[in-house]
This record gives C-alpha cells, sequence and structure tokens, in this order.
C-alpha cells in the first residue's frame, strides 16, 4: 500500500510525496508555507487522482515523458519524475491512481 510522507524542508516549507508500496516516490508537491496546507494538499491528491482528466501528459525540454496532476481549479498538486518511455509515465499515473486514495499520511519533520 502507498503513503504519503510529509515533510519540512530547509526553507521552513512544507512538502509532501507519495509512494508506491514498493517506496518508489510516483508524485511530489510543490512547498506549503502551513502544514495544514499540506494536508489539504494530500487531500486534493486523493481526490483528484481518481479523475484521469486531472493528469495532465507532458513531455520536458530534452524529450522526457512526465504528469501533472492538476486541482479542479487548475492548480498543479502534484508532480511526476520524468520518465523514459510514454508506457513508463502511464504506469506512473496509474500507481497514483491506485495508492493515492487509501494511503496512509506519515510524518518526518
Amino acid at each position: 500500500m502507498g503513503s504519503f510522507l510529509i515533510t519540512k524542508r530547509s526553507n521552513g516549507e512544507f512538502q509532501f510525496v507519495l509512494k508506491a508500496g514498493n517506496g518508489q516516490v510516483i508524485l511530489a508537491s510543490e512547498g506549503y508555507t502551513t502544514k495544514a496546507a499540506c494536508e489539504n494538499g494530500i487531500e486534493s491528491v486523493k481526490k483528484n487522482s481518481q479523475d484521469d482528466a486531472r493528469f495532465d501528459r507532458l513531455e520536458s525540454k530534452n524529450g522526457k515523458p512526465y504528469f501533472n496532476l492538476k486541482a479542479t481549479n487548475g492548480q498543479i498538486i502534484g508532480n511526476s519524475e520524468m520518465y523514459e518511455s510514454v508506457s513508463a509515465r502511464e504506469n506512473g499515473i496509474e500507481s497514483v491512481k491506485k495508492n493515492a486514495p487509501d494511503a496512509d499520511v506519515k510524518e518526518d519533520l
């Protein structure tokens, strides 16, 4: 089962990552000024990850596929790593859909 991990950056901002059952990071958030805002971001991922239309499938300047997960208001709530192929990116999206809804929330602050 997947899990969210909340951490604190060196600049004082809070960030979360979503990890798959194997421990691999499959989604990372932006920085949040408060822990409460970070927790709201996690709830948004849990909800929005179930709607395929919320995933923006993109390609970096060097041709690597990646994705962003957006909230209903269009704001990016998480982004992926760079993948080697489009099929790997699709597997990453499926992993977010599968792991996010029931993922535990852990902290390392």
